[in-house]
């Protein structure tokens, strides 16, 4: 087996044996109908791919979590190097920061909903307030980790310092900013449906909601399956872009022998 094939193998193999285990259990009723089997859950699943609702919580979900990791990066990127470029900024906003870095979007929820209400609105919110903290905070160490001789170079030749922090330390930060995005990407889509889950916010959250309340297990377990998949698109398309962004830096060059 060629080395290129193994690993596609060996995962292939994972997920039909995580199917056949699942299909097992549900067949030996050890959750009673909390557990329908794989098949009956795909069966459902290939009949919710025709509703036009589906779609429309799809895109709703696919939406709000990319405008909002949209506005999470320019305002995290921004704040990130104010803070990290001038001592002021920093020392004015350090209490702010710390203070909300251990609180989580779920905790400020109820009141996004009582404030905004069940609207995309809420759900926008509650998304950026989960992604903008880690990308500020990230942006802020890449702009402390830039060289200073090469700030020093820049200011040599005249460089001022808004052509600074674009020409030297955003390009320096850039590797942690990327870092960043690939983690707040799967977590914008995570908050998302949580906000519909939770806040009555639009998309496959609110679906899965209405789908464990009916009764509908099988629906249920298809809408994870979908978020599932999406997940891994959200993460991989990121690492497509942070490779092609960053092809430039060290890390990401192909090491010729």
């Amino acid at each position: 087996m060629k080395p290129s094939i193994r690993p596609l193998a060996f995962s292939v193999l994972g997920i039909v044996t995580a199917l056949v285990i699942w299909q097992v259990l549900a067949e030996a009723r050890v959750a009673g109908n909390a557990l329908p089997s794989a098949t009956t859950v795909f069966a459902n699943l290939a009949s919710t791919l025709g509703l036009g609702s589906f779609w429309s919580s799809l895109a709703s979900t696919i939406g709000i979590a990319l405008l909002a990791l949209a506005l999470s990066a320019v305002a995290g990127i921004v704040i990130g190097l104010l803070v990290g470029s001038f001592e002021s900024v920093r020392y004015a906003t350090l209490a702010v920061l710390e203070f909300l870095k251990p609180v989580p979007p779920i905790v400020i929820l109820p009141l996004a909903v009582l404030v905004l209400g069940p609207t995309v609105e809420m759900s926008l919110f509650l998304v950026v307030f989960g992604c903008l903290l880690p990308i500020v905070m990230q942006t802020v160490d890449g702009v402390q980790s830039t060289d200073p001789v090469a700030r020093d170079t820049a200011r040599s030749y005249g460089m001022g310092e808004g052509e600074i922090l674009a020409r030297v330390v955003l390009p320096s930060a850039m590797p942690y900013i990327g870092t960043a995005l690939r983690v707040a990407a799967p977590a914008a889509l995570v908050v998302t449906v949580v906000a519909g889950l939770l806040g009555g916010g639009p998309g496959l959250g609110q679906s899965i909601y209405q789908a464990q309340a009916a009764g509908d297990y099988a629906g249920l377990y298809g809408l994870v399956i979908v978020l599932g998949l999406l997940g891994l698109l959200f993460q991989g398309a990121t690492r497509v872009a942070e490779r092609r962004v960053l092809h430039w830096h060290e890390s990401y060059r192909e090491v010729v022998p």
